[in-house]
């Protein structure tokens, strides 16, 4: 695989290998993914599309070890997962992969910087530095004026922005987002994205990100269609 632009190959953040995924319906096995072997590299932006139902969550959930893939191996960081207990893949989430979820996943009854310190503090952050490190990523992302707000009092845009400061507390390797700008307005759409991106190339991390606009897909280093359950390469506009 070649590089793109300033993308160097280098570090193999996330490799799959052989990746299958069927699904029963009624009496017959729904291939949803076939075969497919993909690799992201350190500070690699990649961006997943394909019409939906075609299984880009599933490949996300496979990729962030929410979900066992029929046959094939995950690695991260070069280790195989194959065999990992539950405890050592909530481990390899928390420390490894930051997630972005469409619809926020908020907790509802805590501030916007309170939700960025928890997962600090399950890693067992110290709580002056969590809150330091929460209060830097919220500001980044405009919203220095909302720290003390709770999810309820924030708008759709600014509770993904939370979000993507939360995805990103723990200081993953690697960034999975299931069309995080979704729910959102074209113009909000728009900021929500590009902080997304600007954060996500400051920080040196890789991220592997669906979504449906192709001009914000062009806008990553490298595009990857998933259709009929094979993942193939697009070419960028």
């Amino acid at each position: 695989m070649s590089s793109i632009g300033s993308v160097s190959i280098g570090e193999v953040v996330l490799e799959l290998k052989g990746i299958r995924k069927s699904f029963k319906q009624g009496k017959e096995d729904l291939e949803v993914l076939r075969s497919i072997d993909f690799r992201i590299f350190k500070g690699e932006s990649v961006a997943l599309i394909g019409p939906s139902g075609a299984g880009k969550s599933t490949l996300l959930n496979i990729c962030g070890l929410l979900e066992g893939a029929d046959t094939g191996d995950i690695l991260l960081g070069g280790k195989i997962c194959k065999g990992l207990t539950d405890e050592e893949r909530t481990t390899f989430r928390r420390d490894y992969i930051g997630f972005v979820y469409q619809n926020h996943n908020l907790l509802p009854e805590f501030s916007a910087i309170e939700n960025v310190i928890i997962p600090q503090l399950i890693a067992g952050e110290k709580y002056k530095l969590a809150k330091e490190r929460s209060k830097n990523l919220l500001m980044r992302l405009g919203l220095s004026s909302r720290l003390k707000h709770h999810p309820s009092e924030l708008s759709g845009g600014e509770q993904q922005r939370v979000a993507i400061a939360r995805s990103l507390a723990n200081k993953p390797k690697l960034l999975l987002a299931d069309e995080p700008t979704g729910n959102l307005d074209p113009q909000t759409s728009e900021v929500v994205f590009s902080e997304l991106i600007g954060l996500v190339k400051e920080t040196g991390l890789s991220a592997f990100i669906a979504t449906h606009n192709k001009d914000l897909a062009d806008r990553m280093d490298r595009v990857v269609k998933l259709e009929e359950g094979i993942l193939k390469e697009e070419s960028k506009r």
